[in-house]
Parts: C-alpha cells; structure tokens; sequence
C-alpha cells in the first residue's frame, strides 16, 4: 500500500509538473517582461553612454501627464501551419522570430501570447496608408489554417468577441481592421479567401461594399457620347434610366489613387490590385485586372474611406 501511495504521489507530480508545456518558454516570457518593466522604471537616464552628455537640467521632473501608447489597427493572419500546436510552438521558439497577440484555435480557444501594449513580430514588412510600421501600432491575431480550409463557426465566433472587446477598449476605428495581405500585398495571401470579411463588417470591423448601390452603378466610360454628358442613358447592365451622376462610376476615376486611399501601397499596382480582389472579390490566384464589378466595387468602397 506504501508503495502504491508513492507512485500515485509521483504521478501526480509529474502531471502536475507537464500540464502546461509551455512552462519553460513562460517563465522566459516573464524574464523578459520584468526587463522591461525595469527599463521603463528608470528615471532619470543619468548617464546616456555618450562621450558629449546632454546639457540636462540641474534637478528631475517627470511629467504628470502620460499613458501607454494604444494600437490603432487589428491585422488577421491565418497561420498557414498544421495545428495550433505547432503554431505555438513556432511562436515561442526564439530563432523563429516571429509571434502574434492571440492565435484562436479551430475549436475557437483564445490563445493571449503578449500584452496588448507589447510590440509583436506578426506584420514584417508593409505599410498600411501613412504607417509603415504596423508592428507597432497593431494586434496580431493568427487563426489556426492552413490556408486552404474553411475557417470553422467557433473560430470565427470567438474571432469576433475578441476583436468586439479590443475595438470598445482601445477605440480602434472600423476601417482599421485589416488583414495581413492587405498591408503586405508583395508577400502575403493570409487570411485566404474564404476568410468572412463581410460578416466582419457587418459586425464594424472593416468596411464593406453595399450590394445595391454596386448593383446599380454604371461606369461612364462605357457609356454612348451623348448619354454621358445628359446621364439618361439606359444601361444595359441594369435597365433603368441614370436620372442623375450619383450613379455613375466618373470618366476620370483612378483605380490606383482610389487603392491608395483605402491604404494599400501601390508602389507595387499589381500586387495592390490583387489584394484587393482578395479581400473583397474574395479570388485567389487571380490576376491583377479589374473587370467592371471589381471597378464598381472599388469605387464605392473609395467613396467610403474618404
């Protein structure tokens, strides 16, 4: 009986001891947290390293008036690996490089990897509007996929209470959910195609386009002459009359410029172009030509972004 209660004592401290195997990687989590919560503690920096020191005032003043800065942008990745094991693996590996905020299991189980206020390794290189360092003004959100199957109901429902909690907490605007393909057209395809943009913006995260007023856009160029310059002409695409130019995609409407506007870098058009159909024509593998739909689309997603 003696015997027995050791071993059952062992095992019960062995399970203890591996239920979380990530307690290694954890507790270097913590170690380097505590360095920099130290490196913001240090007040004032009395020696900078310098051979020339500033010219600082004779005595300490420390502003009363202060917070941590807030991200202003969610960007959603899929992780393009087998399982979210490996994906936390790969995220707490140091050579690896590369983290993310959150990762949400295909079972919709929520993963916090860094405080929000930390800067993640998620975006690399891109650019997004005037901000071309979106590591450190995002949160990194990895869905477990491997970029081909569909994203489960959990995921996505756990998804979208998440990104409900970070936009009331940190009042990120709508248009400022993106996805990683959006900000790095030039090398990135994540989230697929599949992934729910609209139900996202339908819940106000990101914009999307409005189905009616696409369906009832005409675009000028394509217009006869005459019916262009009085806008009465009858279009064949939806036969009824344009009593009026707020229906017309105009003559002079620049794609590039309207992309540009959205936030995508167009230093690269058709890598811009294609991310866009990515995202709201939902293609993949597509190439960068816009029919009259995507134009269409574009246009009135332009018109809201302004």
């Amino acid at each position: 009986m003696k015997n027995l209660l050791i071993v059952l004592l062992a095992a019960i401290l062995v399970s203890g001891c591996s239920s979380n195997p990530y307690s290694k990687t954890n507790r270097l989590h913590k170690k380097q947290v505590k360095q920099y919560a130290k490196e913001l503690k240090e007040f004032p920096i009395e020696d900078n390293g310098f051979q020339a020191p500033l010219n600082y005032g004779p005595y300490e003043v420390g502003t009363t008036n202060f917070n941590l800065r807030k991200p202003n942008f969610v960007v959603i990745h899929h992780t393009a690996q087998d399982s979210v094991r490996q994906t936390l693996t790969t995220f707490t590996i140091p050579r690896t490089q590369v983290s993310s905020h959150y990762v949400i299991d295909d079972n919709g189980e929520i993963y916090h990897m860094l405080n929000d206020y930390f800067r993640a390794w998620h975006g690399g290189v891109g650019k997004w509007g005037n901000t071309n360092d979106l590591n450190s003004a995002s949160i990194g959100i990895e869905l477990d996929n491997d970029g081909k199957e569909e994203f489960s109901i959990a995921q996505i429902n756990s998804l979208l209470k998440l990104l409900k909690e970070l936009k009331e907490k940190y009042k990120i605007p709508q248009a400022n959910f993106i996805g990683h393909s959006d900000i790095a057209p030039t090398r990135k395809v994540d989230p697929h195609a599949g992934f729910p943009w609209e139900r996202l913006a339908e819940e106000g995260f990101g914009y999307w386009y409005d189905e009616e007023k696409v369906r009832d856009l005409v675009i000028e160029k394509d217009l006869p002459k005459s019916a262009s310059e009085d806008s009465l002409a009858v279009s064949e695409d939806i036969q009824k009359p344009t009593e009026n130019r707020s229906n017309l995609v105009p003559k002079n409407f620049d794609p590039i410029m309207a992309l540009r506007i959205i936030g995508y870098d167009v230093s690269d058009p058709v890598a811009a172009k294609k991310a866009f159909k990515l995202h709201f024509i939902q293609q993949e593998d597509t190439d960068a030509e816009l029919t009259d739909f995507d134009l269409k689309v574009l246009y009135n997603l332009y018109q809201k972004y302004l």
